[in-house]
C-alpha cells in the first residue's frame, strides 16, 4: 500500500513540472547516462530517434495548414505584404548582424591560433550550396504534391501563401475550404500537443547518444571554438534580440526571454528549427500573446530563411580555419563572409547539414582550405545545438515584433507572470 501510494506522489510531481524542467531532467539524465554507458549510448538513441520521427510527421502538414490559415485570417492583401516585407528585412538583417558578431568574436578570442595545421593536397570537396537565381527558380513547384510528400519547405510556403491568397480572393464560395483548413490546423495543434509530452524522454535518449559517442574527448581540441560559440550564441540573445525587444517593441525582454524557454529546450536537444516549429507557435500564441494570424506565417517563414545562429557560427569558424592554416584575411574578406552568409542563409535553410553546407560555401568564397569543414565537422553537432536554438530564438522575437507593429500582439498575456492555459485567440 504504502508502494502504490509513494509511485503514486512521483506521477504526481512529474505530471505537475513544466515542460521545460522535464526536458532539462530529460537532458542532465541522458548525459549521465551517457558518460556511465560511454559508446553503448548508442542503444538509447532510438528512444530519441522516434521522437525527432514524430516531430518530423509534424512539419509538412503543420506549416501548409497554419500558413494557409494564417493567410486567410487576414482579409486585407496590403497587409499580408507588409507583414511579409517586415518579416524578410528583419531575419535578413538579423542574420548580417549575426555574422558581424561571430567575426568579432572570432577576432577578439582567436580560438585558432597556435593550431599551426597546413592544407593538404586532398581539400575536403565543397558542398554545392543553390545559386540565388537557383533558389528563386525553385521556390515555385512544378507539382505542389511532389513538394509535400518529400517536404521542401520553401515550395510548400510559396503554394500555401498562393493558395491562402486566392480563397482569400473567392470570398464566400471559399469559406467551408477555410473552415477545413482551420480544423485540420487545429487537430495538428492537438497532435503537436501530445507529442510534446514525449520530449523529455526523446531529450533522454539524444543526450545520451551525444554524450557517449563525442564526450570530452573531442570537445578537448576544440573547446575554444565551442566555448566562443556559445559565448556569442548567447550574446546575440541576451543582448542584441533583448535589445529589440525592448527598443523597437517598447516591450519588457524579460518576458520575452521567458517565454523562449520551452522552444528553446525543444530546439537545443533536437537541432531543427523545423522541428521545435510546433513548440515555437504554441510558446509565441500561449505566453507571448502572438495572433494566430501573424504567428501561422512569420514562424514558418522564419524556420526556412532564417539562419541567424548558423551565420555566427560561420564567422567563428571560418576565423578559426584561417587562424588554424595562417591565412590572414583582408577587410573586404570579411565583408565577403557576410554577404555571402546572409543571402545563402535563404537557400540553404531547408538543406539537411545546412551549417556544414554554408560554411563549405564561405569557406570557398575566401579561399580558405577545405580541410577546415573536416575539422569543425567532428564537433558539428555540439555547435548545432547552439546555432538553432538562436535561429528559433531569432524567429519568436520577428514575431513579437511584427505582432506589436499591426497590433496583433496581446500585451495582456505577454505581460502576465504565467504561461497560458489556452491559445489565444487570433
Amino acid at each position: 500500500m504504502e508502494h502504490a501510494t509513494l509511485e503514486t506522489r512521483r506521477a504526481g510531481f512529474w505530471s505537475k513540472l513544466a515542460l521545460w524542467k522535464k526536458i532539462l531532467i530529460g537532458m542532465a539524465l541522458g548525459m549521465l547516462a551517457g558518460g556511465i554507458l560511454g559508446p553503448d549510448a548508442e542503444l538509447l538513441k532510438p528512444i530519441g530517434t522516434l521522437f525527432i520521427n514524430a516531430i518530423k510527421m509534424l512539419i509538412v502538414p503543420l506549416v501548409f495548414c497554419s500558413l494557409v490559415v494564417g493567410v486567410t485570417s487576414m482579409q486585407d492583401t496590403r497587409k499580408l505584404g507588409r507583414i511579409g516585407l517586415k518579416s524578410v528585412v528583419l531575419y535578413l538583417g538579423t542574420t548580417a548582424v549575426a555574422i558581424s558578431i561571430g567575426l568579432g568574436m572570432g577576432t577578439l578570442f582567436s580560438p585558432g591560433e597556435g593550431v599551426n595545421m597546413v592544407a593538404a593536397d586532398s581539400a575536403v570537396a565543397a558542398s554545392e550550396a543553390p545559386t540565388l537565381v537557383e533558389t528563386l527558380l525553385n521556390m515555385i513547384p512544378t507539382n505542389p504534391v511532389d513538394a509535400l510528400a518529400t517536404g521542401n519547405i520553401l515550395q510548400i510556403i510559396v503554394f500555401a501563401l498562393g493558395l491562402g491568397i486566392a480563397l482569400n480572393l473567392c470570398g464566400e464560395k471559399a469559406k467551408p475550404a477555410v473552415q477545413v483548413f482551420e480544423s485540420l490546423a487545429e487537430g495538428m495543434y492537438k497532435l503537436t500537443e501530445l507529442v510534446m509530452k514525449l520530449a523529455p524522454y526523446g531529450v533522454f535518449g539524444l543526450m545520451a547518444w551525444v554524450a557517449g559517442t563525442y564526450g570530452m574527448d573531442i570537445l578537448l581540441p576544440l573547446i575554444q571554438v565551442v566555448a566562443v560559440t556559445y559565448l556569442g550564441c548567447v550574446i546575440h540573445v541576451m543582448v542584441f534580440y533583448s535589445g529589440l525587444v525592448s527598443g523597437l517593441g517598447r516591450l519588457n525582454p524579460v518576458r520575452y526571454l521567458k517565454g523562449l524557454i520551452n522552444p528553446a529546450a525543444v530546439a537545443f536537444t533536437t537541432t531543427s528549427s523545423s522541428g521545435t516549429l510546433p513548440a515555437s507557435i504554441k510558446a509565441a500564441r500561449e505566453e507571448m500573446g502572438v495572433s494566430k494570424g501573424v504567428s501561422s506565417f512569420v514562424l514558418p517563414l522564419g524556420a526556412t530563411i532564417n539562419m541567424d545562429g548558423t551565420a555566427l557560427y560561420q564567422g567563428v569558424c571560418a576565423l578559426f580555419i584561417a587562424q588554424a592554416f595562417g591565412v590572414d584575411l583582408a577587410f573586404s574578406d570579411y565583408l565577403l563572409i557576410i554577404m555571402t552568409s546572409t543571402l545563402a542563409s535563404i537557400g540553404t535553410a531547408g538543406v539537411p547539414g545546412a551549417g556544414l553546407i554554408m560554411l563549405s560555401l564561405v569557406l570557398t568564397t575566401v579561399g580558405l582550405p577545405m580541410e577546415g569543414l573536416a575539422i569543425i565537422a567532428g564537433i558539428d553537432r555540439i555547435l548545432d545545438m547552439a546555432r538553432t536554438t538562436v535561429n528559433v530564438c531569432g524567429d519568436l522575437m520577428v514575431s513579437v515584433l511584427v505582432g506589436k507593429s499591426e497590433n496583433e500582439l496581446d500585451e495582456s498575456i505577454y505581460n502576465r507572470s504565467r504561461p497560458a492555459t489556452q491559445p489565444s485567440a487570433a
